[in-house]
């Protein structure tokens, strides 16, 4: 009989078929960019520190069928993350922490540019924070005179509908930050992702 040919002793039988698929997609991200991963790919290798020892692929594409999109799926609320069969309490910090470091770059890139100068600039950075919250929130800006901005902070989380208002609590906020202007935003969770900037005050 013929003799049978050597395995490759590179790769040991019991190595999961996915570790190859792996490989293939870090070198796709690294040549190509995020841009040519599609966005369950790329929560593929999210998940990857997570669940080391699992295929996440299967995962990924039900996140993405269940939420719609990346963001979406990373901005999920931890009860309804918890109801995907296979999402377990690491995969859930990954998402979690991945949607904290996206809301800190934002922030970053705000005061690195120093002002809020349109109004397209504020819809943008609040929707990093906000538009994907599954409660209402009513989130402060407060700036200075030049626009540059001194804090962000939620004043109040509400219901999936409602959220409370307190006037003397907001301008007493404004006023221990000596701020010049606010920027009072809420979300709403029911036709997400929307945000609503209500108005500007001055002092």
């Amino acid at each position: 009989m013929p003799a049978k040919p050597d395995h490759d002793k590179s790769r040991p039988d019991d190595t999961p078929h996915y570790h190859g698929h792996r490989e293939r997609l870090r070198e796709r991200f690294y040549s190509a960019g995020a841009d040519a991963l599609s966005d369950y790919e790329l929560l593929e290798m999210a998940l990857f520190a997570a669940l080391p020892r699992r295929d996440t692929k299967p995962l990924a594409k039900t996140l993405i069928k269940t939420f719609g999109s990346f963001a979406e799926v990373v901005h999920a609320p931890v009860a309804r993350l918890r109801e995907v069969e296979g999402v377990g309490e690491s995969a859930i910090n990954q998402l979690k922490l991945i949607a904290a470091a996206v809301h800190r770059v934002a922030k970053g890139e705000v005061n690195s540019r120093n002002a809020l100068s349109s109004w397209n600039e504020v819809i943008a950075y609040c929707r990093t924070s906000m538009a994907f919250a599954d409660k209402e929130q009513f989130r402060l800006l407060f700036l200075d005179k030049r626009n540059q901005l001194i804090a962000d902070e939620v004043q109040q989380t509400g219901t999936v509908d409602h959220t409370p208002v307190y006037p003397r609590e907001v301008i007493k906020r404004a006023l221990e930050l000596s701020a010049t202007a606010l920027i009072l935003v809420h979300n709403h969770p029911t036709t997400h992702p929307m945000i609503t900037l209500d108005h500007v005050q001055y002092r």
